[in-house]
């Protein structure tokens, strides 16, 4: 092992040199070009192949949302902006949490994370133990766009990647002087105020945004208040060479309000968890959270000209979660930090006429965890601490080759070691506790596809690949209050096979046409057994469906589009065989027109269905489902221009008709009632930016 660190300093030490002495070499000799030439800029999109790639390029299905999309939206949170996209299906256990469950292609079950990659600029924000990523850590209003990647993407991110990334992109520096300002306004006590600039003096370009949200929530104690602030600036060292730093804060305080029994929301569906002594439970008005979140990336990327470019990226991200759940007696300080390294070399070179990509590269990730644990709120007295760890190392390579001029074939590879372990001291049951153990997962993946580009814009693909997911830390010990004894040796990492086929059809032009069909078959997915109080992998599973979206510009006035998903996903072997996994709906559906009216004023009427699905825990397939839901908002927006400055009058009404749903839902046990999480219902917003 020690020799394999030492080989991969001398090999990164021998980039960094290279990064810095031969671009500026370069750079003496190449010609300057003006800097007012005109620059056509392709949709790209970076995280399916970890660099600028034509989306009709990549054989995957793929979704970019733009800062012009995000603004037309409505949106206030990132996870409304997500929830508008095919394929995914977003989980809520209050409507206004930062934790929001996002999901991708039907995976749903009890245990949904650790399935999507989510990335800052590259930078993972997926946590090492078993909870959501908090979405508010990234301000919406510094948002570029959003990049998401459905299907199979172990080869390039590794673990988690089984369903797909999604890359956050954040603002940068622009070559004019810009700033704006914004204030929202709404129902249940929303008021959410963002600003910021961006700019270029020099060689150095900056781009800074600040946004505070807060909410009283739909339901009573379920306030979230939350701050950000975000910062990128780049220097162009020359025409070659330039490094970036991208620095981000966040603040999030919020209230859990529980779950509700069918009687309970009847009697009032916006209450928090009442006391049910029944069940030995004292209710929700007592749960909450404090999240603090740090990021800092630093890149440099070299253009060494017929020799390829190099990226590399030095990434710290920590997060800091004060938990209190006094409805389970849990109370808990948790500090994570992430170090990474991931550098890699990218070389774009023809060979023998024909275009080639090659792409490979170094992920370095430590991730240190400490989780403290006390008897009540005010933290006098710890009863237990768990400091462990979740360090990897991984290579990998891919390449696309153009077969012919329009038929490219890309081949992958990746190998990955990660190494959990740590110790665990419980002060109240010693037996429970463990020193020094250590559990060591190897993991490799696989991929090949074949794409066909046909005419100026449409494609179609088809791709096969293999995934894997690490256990979470909490997965790979129970220290969290339940069973505990060494680490569990005997739970392996997840594995699968995916298949996948589709197209980016474009029969009009002013029509775009996606598709994809895929199958995902699991082995070893992992999840919580209540008879033996532990977590375990299970038998295979399978996740299959059809995602579908259209954009259609049928007149000038007005635009048609809309997405359709159907997912189906089950068990196939076991006691189980046969049944669907809980919480995937078969069927969702969005379609909305955009009307573009005379004195800048632009109508959005939207509907969303989403289908029903068998609740958290009923593998059975015997007990009531989590009932389908269609919800309707209409969006309204005034945006005259004079004299530079611009500015944008918004009147949103979401879930227009009243209705009244839950996006998540637990099967009844002998300990626990059947019990939903109401969402909100009809809501007001409103809002007016300035931009200059």
């Amino acid at each position: 092992m020690k020799s394999i660190v030492r080989s991969l300093v001398i090999i990164l030490f021998t980039c960094t040199c290279l990064a810095i002495t031969v671009p500026l070499s370069l750079a003496a000799r190449a010609p300057q070009q003006p800097s007012d030439s005109p620059v056509v800029m392709e949709e790209v999109v970076v995280t399916a192949t970890r660099s600028t790639e034509e989306v009709r390029n990549v054989p995957a299905a793929v979704t970019v949302i733009t800062e012009k999309d995000i603004r037309d939206s409505g949106a206030t949170s990132l996870v409304e902006v997500l929830e508008r996209i095919e394929g995914i299906q977003v989980r809520s256990y209050s409507g206004n949490s930062p934790e929001t469950i996002v999901d991708l292609r039907g995976f749903g079950g009890s245990n949904p994370y650790g399935k999507t990659v989510v990335l800052l600029d590259g930078q993972r924000l997926n946590r090492p133990d078993m909870a959501s990523v908090n979405w508010f850590q990234v301000p919406l209003s510094s948002v570029e766009r959003v990049e998401v990647v459905r299907g199979a993407s172990s080869v390039l991110y590794g673990d988690a990647a089984v369903a797909g990334v999604i890359n956050i992109i954040t603002k940068k520096g622009t070559p004019k002087t810009r700033a704006y300002a914004s204030v929202t306004g709404g129902s249940y006590g929303l008021h959410s105020e963002k600003a910021g600039a961006s700019g270029k003096t020099g060689q150095l370009s900056y781009s800074v945004q600040g946004e505070n949200y807060f909410s009283l929530g739909y339901r009573r104690h379920s306030t979230l208040s939350s701050q950000s602030a975000g910062m990128n600036l780049r220097y162009d060292a020359a025409d070659v060479l330039s490094a970036s730093l991208g620095v981000s804060f966040n603040r999030s305080d919020y209230e859990l309000p529980g779950n509700l029994t069918r009687m309970e929301m009847a009697s009032d569906r916006r209450q928090a968890e009442p006391a049910r002594p029944a069940y030995w439970t004292t209710g929700g008005y007592g749960d909450d959270g404090l999240d603090k979140h740090t990021n800092i990336n630093l890149k440099i990327e070299s253009l060494l000209g017929a020799f390829g470019r190099l990226e590399m990226n030095a990434l710290y991200g920590k997060k800091e979660l004060d938990a209190n759940m006094a409805s389970w007696a849990l109370y808990t300080n948790t500090e994570s930090e992430t170090y990474g390294f991931t550098p890699k070399y990218i070389l774009d070179h023809a060979i023998f006429g024909f275009s080639n990509k090659l792409t490979t590269g170094v992920d370095v990730y430590r991730e240190p965890y400490v989780k403290k644990f006390y008897s009540s709120r005010e933290r006098t007295e710890r009863t237990a601490i768990a400091d462990l760890y979740k360090n990897s190392l991984a290579f990998y390579v891919r390449d696309e080759f153009s077969v012919l001029r329009n038929l490219i074939l890309s081949a992958g590879y990746r190998t990955e070691r990660a190494a959990m372990g740590g110790d665990y001291n419980n002060h109240t049951i010693p037996a429970q506790s463990f020193t020094d153990k250590e559990k060591i997962h190897h993991a490799e993946a696989y991929e090949g596809a074949l794409t066909w580009l046909i005419g100026a814009k449409s494609s179609v693909y088809a791709k096969y690949a293999t995934v894997f997911r690490f256990p979470f830390l909490d997965e790979q010990a129970s220290f969290n209050g339940y069973g505990g004894t060494p680490l569990y040796t005997d739970i392996e990492k997840e594995t699968g096979r995916s298949y996948e086929a589709g197209t980016q059809f474009f029969p009009l032009d002013n029509l775009k046409i996606a598709l994809s069909v895929f199958r995902i078959d699991m082995e070893n997915e992992i999840a919580w057994n209540s008879l033996t109080y532990r977590n375990e992998n299970l038998d295979p599973t399978r996740h299959e469906g059809v995602e579908a979206s259209f954009s259609w510009q049928a007149v000038t006035f007005a635009r048609l589009y809309g997405n359709f998903t159907y997912h189906r996903a089950t068990f196939e072997a076991g006691e189980f065989n046969g049944k669907e996994i809980p919480l995937v709906p078969r069927r969702m559906a969005r379609l909305g027109v955009e009307f573009s009216l005379p004195h800048a004023v632009t109508v959005k009427p939207e509907v969303r269905y989403v289908g029903d699905s068998y609740m958290s825990g009923d593998n059975n397939n015997d007990g009531d489902k989590l009932e389908s839901h269609t919800v309707f908002d209409l969006y309204a927006f005034y945006r005259p221009e004079c004299k530079g400055l611009k500015l944008t009058v918004f009147l949103g009404v979401e879930n227009l008709l009243n209705a009244t749903y839950s996006s998540y839902g637990v099967e009844e046990t002998a300990w626990t009632p059947r019990v939903y999480y109401p969402m909100p219902e009809r809501t007001f917003k409103g809002g007016l930016t300035f931009e200059f």
